[in-house]
């Protein structure tokens, strides 16, 4: 577990490490003295406890920084003033420290924070056992498995499926429907001739899924199905 503190005075960064160093001594500690030395460094701490009133970038703005890359910190707002407790949420805060404060405060939330990150690896442990189905396939006059996971999309064409993968296509005599009903919801059918990996979704509209490869047509009519299965699965994956 990494824990990190970001904050201009020296007395805070030590009581904080102090009190981190107690609590959970095992923790990866890092200490920065400011916004800017924090987001150079490249770390991408689980659970971060940063001060919002610093010179040069605060921390409201530290923070909209951090989160384009690393969506899962935990962060923890520390400051003498209560006045961007609002903006706070829009950061995705855990929690909001007031200065002075409580010794007894301050540990119950960073208890809860630890039980927050430690709940979500959990999580992210099952998830990543729920490998998808292997996909055995007669094309070319061989018997070949493909990983389901490795197709970006698959769409039907003159009586053969076509798997696009992003190192090859590969074409077999099938029906999509038995495909997308082994495939279950991590994919998802947009069209009745294609089938798409939410994992490999770039960007979409009205008309069209755009992926990492290669790009796949969108029925008017399952536009808001799409929609609405595409936001469970980030959901499920812990993006949203």
């Amino acid at each position: 577990m990494q824990i990190a503190v970001c904050d201009d005075e020296k007395e805070i960064r030590d009581m904080f490490a102090q009190e981190i160093g107690k609590l959970y001594p095992e923790a990866d500690l890092s200490l920065y003295q400011s916004g800017e030395e924090l987001l150079l460094s490249g770390g991408e701490p689980d659970i971060l406890l940063l001060d919002i009133q610093m010179p040069g970038k605060n921390g409201m703005e530290t923070a909209k920084e951090l989160r384009r890359k690393n969506k899962k910190a935990i962060i923890i707002f520390v400051t003498a003033l209560d006045d961007f407790v609002f903006q706070a949420f829009d950061v995705g805060a855990f929690h909001y420290l007031v200065k002075p404060l409580d010794g007894r405060k301050f540990s119950e939330v960073l208890l809860n924070a630890v039980k927050q990150f430690e709940d979500r690896k959990k999580l992210d442990g099952a998830s990543r056992k729920r490998e998808l189905p292997s996909l055995m396939i007669t094309t070319g006059g061989k018997h070949i498995t493909v990983n389901l996971e490795d197709i970006v999309y698959a769409e039907v064409f003159d009586r053969k499926v076509i798997l696009h993968t992003m190192d090859s296509d590969i074409e077999y005599y099938g029906k999509m429907r038995e495909l997308e009903e082994k495939a279950g919801d991590e994919f998802y059918r947009t069209h009745r001739s294609f089938l798409v990996n939410f994992g490999y979704i770039r960007k979409y509209d009205a008309t069209t899924v755009y992926l990492k490869k290669g790009q796949a047509l969108m029925a008017k009519q399952n536009y808001q199905g799409f929609v609405k299965s595409y936001l469970r699965y980030n959901q499920r994956k812990g993006r949203t």
